[in-house]
């Protein structure tokens, strides 16, 4: 059985008769979040499984400007937890047609309303930096996850993909240089070593 299909096994064995399961992906940035979602989404019964990324609730760049954040993007504070929070206890709670924001990395643009979870999805699965972050209010959402996956990538490649990363946004090697050493290696060592404990840990993928 293959990595993904053993961790879809465990995910299907906790859900049992559920009618909703939310699963949280957490981990540092560029670790394989949303590969791994993607890939458990379509290997999961058609139709049954969804993908929330935590990024939609990216503060707008002219927000973190008047609060002195724009260099801290992707920080935990640079995030709308409350409106988060409140998304995912109304999946929770299973409401119908549950409206999501999606994140647009090409734009750095959040696009409100672009996705939706209808009620008879009962896999939701969650993608986020923060999930595990073991830091008020961040912990309040331990609660709403009925499974957890911690991704815990190798640290030489994991700065590699982030380098790659923004030099396809874009980024010359300097700047992209620059912005994951004074951003985004912050950012992973807070996830890293601030995490509660998952319910799974895995290496990272590319």
């Amino acid at each position: 059985m293959s990595e993904i299909a053993t961790i879809a096994a465990a995910i299907f064995k906790r859900a049992g008769k559920a009618q909703r399961c939310l699963v949280a992906i957490a981990g540092p940035p560029g670790a394989g979040k949303s590969t791994l979602a993607i890939a458990l989404r379509d290997l999961l019964a058609e139709g049954t499984a969804e993908v929330v990324q935590m990024d939609g609730f990216h503060y707008d760049d002219v927000i973190l400007n008047k609060r002195g954040l724009r260099a801290r993007k992707g920080a935990p504070e640079t995030f709308d937890f409350a409106g988060f929070e409140l998304l995912l206890k109304r999946i929770k709670v299973g409401e119908p047609d549950v409206a999501v924001p999606v994140f647009d990395r090409s734009m750095e643009l959040s696009r409100a309303a672009a996705a939706v979870i209808s009620s008879d999805v009962k896999f939701v699965l969650i993608e986020g930096n923060y999930l595990l972050l073991d830091e008020e209010p961040w912990t309040r959402l331990g609660s709403l996850f009925d499974f957890s996956i911690f991704i815990d990538p190798d640290r030489a490649d994991l700065e590699q993909r982030l380098l790659s990363r923004w030099h396809e946004h874009g980024k010359s090697e300097d700047d992209a240089r620059a912005w994951v050493a004074s951003n985004d290696i912050p950012n992973v060592e807070r996830v890293v070593s601030r995490r509660r404990a998952a319910d799974l840990v895995i290496g990272g993928r590319s």
